[in-house]
């Protein structure tokens, strides 16, 4: 828990929006460290433990209800927090990353968010190419983003059956590649990895639903190997890629 809070660098003009406290390990050290720590807890009885155990601390709030249905504004407005600030947390496994997704894309994003993941979803975030996925194009064009350790099962009571890892995200200004359309860009992104262990050039053609010849001529216009597996390609190939398949359609009316 102090790793965490440590890589989470909090000085006093950042608020910290903790994410799943559950019974309160990570936020005592979240606590020490903030001047504005807000606590969103979707237990209601976990929330109002928590809120017990933090009433003397005058710079904690806990706000109860579901993280991906409540809007960042409206989560620093109940907890009397405001800008700059930064996302920690342990989350939950199995919305882990529609949680750090919902930051990186939201009106007001975060600094930077360093959460505990299953620590296969964490190396797909964090993943360099040759071993990238949709997840990491997704993740990486709005975020810079670092491993930083793995935690081992006994650190858990009970232990849990997967791993975890803590990964950091530092929030882009603006999108590390550019395009017109960042949607249809991921849509292009996520059409190449259709069917990841195929060649890139019939993997394209899956997705997009064409054959592999007119893939392999869309790759070959973006200067991209079709050779290759998805897994290959930086953020600025898959751009190419994007300039070039939206280059055909245009072609084709």
């Amino acid at each position: 828990m102090q790793r965490i809070a440590d890589a989470a660098e909090i000085s006093p003009e950042y608020a910290v929006i903790e994410v799943g406290p559950g019974r309160g390990a990570l936020t005592g050290e979240l606590a020490k460290r903030a001047s504005k720590l807000i606590a969103v807890e979707v237990d209601p009885a976990l929330a109002d433990s928590l809120a017990e155990k933090h009433a003397a601390d005058a710079n904690v709030s806990v706000v109860e209800g579901d993280v991906l249905k409540i809007s960042v504004e409206d989560i620093l407005n109940r907890g009397g927090g405001g800008l700059p600030y930064v996302v920690v947390g342990n989350l939950p496994y199995f919305i882990g990353s529609p949680i750090v997704r919902k930051f990186l894309q939201a009106p007001i994003k975060p600094e930077r968010l360093i959460v505990m993941l299953q620590s296969e979803v964490a190396e797909r975030i964090a993943a360099v190419p040759g071993k990238m996925s949709y997840l990491s194009v997704e993740m990486q064009v709005m975020a810079e983003t670092k491993l930083l350790f793995r935690i081992p099962a006994r650190a858990f009571r009970p232990p849990p059956k997967v791993r975890s890892a803590v990964v950091r995200l530092d929030v882009r200004d603006s999108p590390d590649v550019e395009v017109d359309d960042m949607a249809a860009y991921l849509r292009v992104v996520a059409a190449g990895f259709a069917a990841p262990r195929k060649r890139l050039r019939n993997s394209l053609a899956v997705g997009l639903r064409i054959e592999a010849p007119e893939a392999a001529a869309v790759l070959a216009d973006a200067g991209v190997d079709g050779d290759q597996r998805p897994q290959m390609l930086t953020l600025e190939n898959w751009r190419d890629v994007y300039f070039a398949v939206k280059r055909q359609e245009q072609a084709h009316g």
